[in-house]
């Protein structure tokens, strides 16, 4: 399986991962001073030989968009595998099913150019969901609410920006997920807010549960 990410906006690299992690990450390329783009990622797929050796890709949605060709920002079709519409918001966490892309045709639902793989080579991480699902949940309090106010005083190093637009990391959200003073304090939003626990738990870390599809139907029904 082979990982490609950012870790600056100046710098590409590809890692090959074995599957369970038993044996250490190779490096297999790195590319520094160049910003991320469809044809910098086009390149790195040739030197890499991917052609050849067809590896399941994981990466960041951003890395994603730029292989199968999406614009990149605030587009009205961002979503690569459906037609979920962005800016339908009355349907979002209402409609459950979206028109599938049956072509990713540049000039098309925002699509800028020939996808680079194909669709089944690519892993969607769990961490990138959960980040995404952490980020709706505290965009939709209250700004005024206890349970906005507590992360700051929690967590030091989170800003007000952050706090406002949802950005949390791994590590802070699982502290978050411990604390019990966090949850009595949710309020109104103490359903949705187990919820994505459960989530978190049975469906997004390393063990799947049983009934990892009733969570993530109550997930939606809360949010």
């Amino acid at each position: 399986m082979e990982i490609i990410h950012r870790s600056s906006e100046f710098s590409l690299k590809a890692v090959l991962l074995r599957n369970g992690n038993v044996l250490p990450s190779i490096p297999v390329a790195h590319a520094f001073g160049i910003k991320e783009s469809d044809d910098y990622m086009k390149q790195l797929l040739q030197y890499i030989k991917y052609d050849t050796y067809k590896w399941n890709i994981c990466a960041d949605l951003k890395v994603i968009a730029l292989l199968f060709g999406p614009q990149l920002g605030y587009t009205e079709f961002p979503c690569f595998l459906c037609q979920w519409d962005s800016r339908d918001r009355a349907n979002h966490y209402v409609k459950r099913i979206w028109p599938a892309r049956k072509i990713l045709e540049p000039g098309h639902k925002n699509v800028k150019h020939h996808s680079l793989i194909e669709s089944s080579r690519i892993l969607l991480l769990p961490l990138h969901i959960k980040l995404g699902l952490m980020k709706n949940s505290v965009k939709a309090m209250d700004r005024n609410d206890t349970a906005l106010l507590y992360p700051r005083q929690k967590i030091p190093l989170l800003n007000d920006a952050k706090i406002r637009e949802g950005v949390f990391t791994g590590p802070e959200i699982r502290s978050l997920l411990r604390d019990e003073v966090f949850e009595r304090i949710t309020g109104n939003e103490q359903r949705a807010w187990h919820a994505f626990r459960e989530v978190v738990t049975g469906f997004l870390g390393n063990r799947r549960a049983d009934n990892y599809k009733d969570l993530v139907e109550e997930l939606l029904s809360s949010y």
